[in-house]
């Protein structure tokens, strides 16, 4: 049941002109529905990979045997405190996750999306009207998405490309560039909650420092967590679903003037993109020794359920391989399953639709420019950059 594979090293996932991760782990299917990788992880530990839809998502569900705690960011600190409510377990995570919910509820995301669609705009504009190309990541995708996490947050976009940069050394470093990285996010997170204790605002962390759970203010530890997951979560993975969907549209010039043309079919094509394009691994570690679908998991055994494998998987999806934007009844996983949904689903799919149509809206037909190639990579979040997209 060992199998030689990584999301970080094996063929696909290093960084490379043209690449395409996503077909890699796809070949996976071709194997056994679960096996053991003895090296899959940043810092080189092995996991259990889950490979069918169906065994994620019972996975996902048992959160008694397969627990959320594994201290993700903390353990580069040396340290040994949860991302909430992403890495807390019944009956903790319910309490917080009722506490957060209405921040980022769909009501909450309806009041933020003229926002969201002004942003868009003024960010297409700017670029349109100064050029035929851009680096579509760097000029737009990651500015648009990082400065509504900033709005949240209730920040200027002045230090927005710092803010990028700190959450690229997170999640794409090296160990001691991420260590650097998780110490200042947290330094920066202790400052903006002293800040809002003495200057409230209408804003996230303004809740945060204000909120109670069991007639108790937070604790810093809990702030800690509930902000640098906010943080981590608004940086990289919006900006990423936005950089593959127009890469792909730019190889697929008639999907694109069919969405530029029928802007109606942009959020059910959004939504094909997701799976398809999918950019994240979920991490359990076993509670208890168990026999699960034929693998001997022992107690203190990490588990794998990565959105880009299960999201491909022929059994859950007719022709996974081929990007059917009229696709419907479209049951992927691209902001995992149960419990530990993703709490900002409502407010990235809105990001990426927005994006979409206000690109197309206002950008002619598009290419991958002559002479240039996007980098992919795999990890913990797939990646892409260097888009150069061309208009001319």
């Amino acid at each position: 049941m060992v199998k030689d594979f990584s999301l970080f090293t094996s063929p696909g996932m290093e960084r490379m002109p043209n690449g395409d991760p996503h077909a890699a782990v796809a070949c996976l299917h071709n194997g056994p529905r679960i096996f053991y990788s003895p090296c899959n992880t940043r810092d080189g530990r092995g996991t259990w990979v889950i490979v069918r839809a169906q065994d994620q998502r019972k996975l996902l569900q048992d959160t008694g045997t397969f627990s959320s705690h594994r201290s993700l960011f903390a353990s580069a600190l040396g340290e040994n405190w949860p991302l909430i409510p992403l890495e807390l377990d019944p009956p903790a995570h319910s309490v917080f996750r009722s506490l957060l919910n209405p921040l980022l509820s769909p009501r909450r995301i309806m009041e933020l999306e003229p926002a969201v669609r002004d942003r868009a705009i003024a960010l297409i504009s700017k670029i349109s009207a100064s050029s035929t190309s851009c680096d579509i990541l760097t000029d737009f995708a990651f500015p648009f998405a990082v400065s509504i996490f900033l709005r949240l947050l209730g920040l200027s976009d002045e230090r927005l490309n710092t803010f990028v940069g700190w959450g690229k050394d997170l999640l794409h470093g090296d160990g001691i560039r991420r260590t650097a990285a998780a110490r200042t996010i947290l330094a920066f997170i202790d400052e903006l909650a002293a800040m809002r204790r003495k200057e409230p605002a209408d804003d996230f962390m303004t809740f945060v420092v204000q909120a109670k759970v069991d007639g108790r203010l937070l604790r810093d530890q809990e702030i800690h967590g509930i902000g640098v997951l906010l943080f981590v979560a608004g940086l990289d993975t919006v900006a990423t679903a936005i950089g593959f969907d127009l890469a792909y549209l730019a190889r697929n010039p008639t999907e694109q003037e069919l969405l530029r043309s029928k802007p109606d079919r942009i959020v059910l094509a959004a939504e094909e993109l997701l799976r398809a394009y999918s950019t994240v691994q979920m991490i359990r570690v076993a509670t208890k020794d168990i026999n699960f679908e034929g693998a001997p998991i022992r107690k203190g055994d990490y588990i794998s359920c990565a959105t880009m494998i299960a999201n491909r998987d022929p059994v859950e999806f007719e022709n996974p391989n081929t990007i059917d934007l009229a696709r419907e009844d479209n049951r992927h996983t691209a902001f995992a399953y149960g419990p530990h949904r993703c709490l900002g689903s409502h407010l990235a799919r809105r990001e990426i639709v927005i994006g979409l149509e206000e690109w197309l809206s206002r950008i002619p037909d598009f290419r991958i420019k002559d002479g240039t190639a996007p980098i992919t990579y795999g990890g913990h979040v797939f990646g892409m950059e260097n888009l150069i997209l061309d208009w001319s």
